[in-house]
């Protein structure tokens, strides 16, 4: 997969997550208490960037499982990059409160998109592998 692709996918993932946020503020975020809103966006984030990322695979797929492996690591990489400047900086959030949606034995599940987001590329390359 070319830069290009690589950073217009990764673009197309950060307006899904800002929708995502954006209707979980507006919507069932106001019903739920803030922790089963939080998990509920996961998942949701979850199931929306592997649509992103299965459709830009099937496009422009990657030439080899090392490739694969690449551009997972290129995603988690701008992902937390924007995650913590974006929201740090413009934001206005801690650094500790940003490090605390990585706290798992709190309930904050946010890691589980991360890790997707990196291993994601390779399951489907796999996926997608004709079989010999």
């Amino acid at each position: 997969m070319s830069m290009r692709t690589t950073l217009a996918a990764w673009l197309v993932m950060l307006l899904v997550s800002v929708a995502n946020g954006a209707v979980r503020d507006f919507t069932y975020g106001k019903y739920l208490d803030e922790l089963t809103a939080h998990q509920l966006s996961t998942l949701l984030s979850v199931l929306l960037l592997g649509l992103v990322m299965w459709n830009a695979m099937r496009r422009q797929p990657p030439a080899s499982s090392q490739a694969a492996i690449g551009l997972g690591l290129v995603w988690l990489a701008l992902t937390v990059a924007f995650e913590f400047l974006f929201f740090h900086f413009a934001g206005g959030h801690a650094w500790s409160a940003l490090l605390g949606n990585y706290n798992v034995l709190n309930g904050r599940v946010w890691v589980f998109v991360l890790v997707w987001i990196a291993i994601a590329p390779t399951v489907y390359f796999r996926l997608n592998r004709p079989s010999i």
